[in-house]
């Protein structure tokens, strides 16, 4: 009998960056995505095109990234998400797999309130959410602001740059957060399309 070989799953990573920053945790999640099997699309959701708007739907997974401003997702998030009201009510994205990350110019900076916002967003699209997957980092004499997850998110991936820093000043363990994001996502998405395909193989 010969080896049954799953196909990529395939992730979207929709994301709105103000100022640069996003887009770097975004590209981040993409590449963590990409180096554990999966096939990504970058997406733009503040100049999204027709194309990419088929290639949400579909799509195994959806990432969802933005800044953190005044507690919330940008206006441009915002204005996205209201955007997918028809596929809301058609349940088109129903039990896709759906994730999310963050960025703000203070350690803490309310970006809780973002990924929450997220994660509501994706249970109205009764999607399920993937959590990040990492216990807190840099939280004890030992640990170091190096570590993954230093800033100690539970829900996303959480990071935290300068207000007048370049996209250079994003933090590396941010980065690599935002990529072990990606990887988990891409993982959990392979398990759910190989099943999904024995099943219906079966």
């Amino acid at each position: 009998m010969p080896e049954f070989i799953a196909p990529a799953p395939s992730v979207a990573v929709a994301f709105h960056s103000g100022y640069g920053h996003t887009a770097v945790l975004a590209e981040a999640v993409r590449r963590g995505a990409a180096d554990a099997g999966a096939d990504v699309s970058l997406i733009p959701v503040d100049t999204i095109r027709d194309e990419q708007w088929q290639r949400l739907d579909d799509a195994d997974a959806i990432v969802f990234g933005s800044p953190t401003y005044m507690g919330s997702a940008s206006a441009k998030f915002h204005a996205f998400a209201e955007a997918t009201s028809r596929r809301f009510s058609e349940g088109r994205w129903a039990d896709k797999l759906a994730a999310g990350f963050t960025n703000s110019a203070s350690i803490y900076g309310d970006k809780a309130g973002t990924l929450a916002f997220f994660a509501t967003f994706a249970a109205q699209h009764r999607m399920l959410w993937i959590s990040l997957g990492l216990a807190p980092g840099w939280n004890s004499t030992t640990a170091s602001e190096n570590d993954l997850n230093r800033l100690g998110f539970w829900g996303g991936a959480g990071a935290q740059t300068p207000l007048d820093g370049g996209v250079d000043t994003v933090h590396p363990a941010d980065v690599a957060t935002a990529e072990h994001l990606g990887a988990r996502v891409a993982r959990q998405a392979s398990l759910v399309t190989a099943g999904l395909r024995v099943a219906s193989a079966a």
